[in-house]
């Protein structure tokens, strides 16, 4: 058994959600602790049987409900140093053997995961994504990328399951009532990744066998479900892929996506 599902996905809060056979863990608790207990529990997942809270960064849609749930179901928490010394009111609600470290590009165990953590570009103090390794198979969570690099698409590359940032349009973007700076900031190359860079990313990854794919963390504002997945097929016919080889989801903002079986 090797189970994806995204709880909440989106700028009003994210988070993820892998099991294994032993094993249940959470990316980032960007929703209330009841919110995030509620979701597992429409799993059949009880809180108490998460095993650890692994944290891309420290923004406040993806660690406003994390010391809570730690503290109140006994969850330890892995960060890196910069991102622990970035979020210290949630530390602060966190006992201290649950204060778990960990260092980019360097392999961690948590059960049956193997799991290694790979840096993006994205303005906070030191984010990452993850690969989840579990048997001969591979989970791979990228959201809040600011522009996809070779490093990062070869980290993604084999994976069997990947959940991917499709965040704006850049043509809604320009239009949006966003002020200057903050349309400058989603557009720059710290900020989030457009639709038909998701696309171009998808297209590179089905040459190494991705045939499942979620979209994930949509701008309300900015884009459209529907969009983003017109927008990544014209990109995937444009470079001349097969789109029945592969499944696209749309992670959903405020409620849990389907249960995904990583195969």
């Amino acid at each position: 058994m090797f189970h994806f599902c995204s709880l909440y996905s989106g700028s009003s809060g994210n988070c993820l959600f892998v099991e294994a056979d032993n094993t249940k863990i959470l990316i980032d608790a960007g929703e209330s602790a009841k919110k995030i207990a509620t979701a597992l529990t429409s799993l059949k997942v009880e809180p108490n049987e998460i095993d650890a809270i692994l944290v891309t960064h420290e923004h406040s849609d993806h660690i406003k409900g994390l010391g809570t749930l730690s503290k109140k179901y006994d969850i330890p928490v892995y960060a890196n140093a910069k991102t622990w010394d970035a979020m210290p009111e949630q530390e602060n609600k966190i006992a201290e053997k649950n204060i778990k470290n960990f260092t980019i590009e360097e392999n961690f165990e948590i059960g049956d995961f193997k799991i290694h953590p790979f840096k993006i570009p994205h303005d906070a103090a030191n984010p990452c994504g993850f690969n989840i390794f579990y048997q001969n198979r591979k989970i791979s969570i990228a959201t809040d990328i600011g522009h996809m690099t070779s490093n990062i698409a070869h980290k993604l590359e084999d994976s069997s399951f990947l959940l991917l940032e499709a965040n704006y349009d850049p043509e809604i973007l320009k239009c949006s009532p966003y002020p200057y700076l903050l349309k400058q900031r989603i557009a720059g190359p710290n900020g989030h990744l457009p639709n038909e860079d998701a696309g171009k990313t998808i297209s590179f990854l089905m040459n190494s066998g991705l045939q499942n794919v979620m979209l994930g963390h949509l701008s309300r504002e900015n884009n459209f479900p529907e969009l983003a997945y017109k927008t990544v097929v014209d990109t995937l016919i444009e470079n001349k892929l097969d789109c029945s080889k592969i499944k696209i989801n749309i992670a959903n903002r405020f409620e849990p996506s389907e249960l995904v079986e990583v195969v």
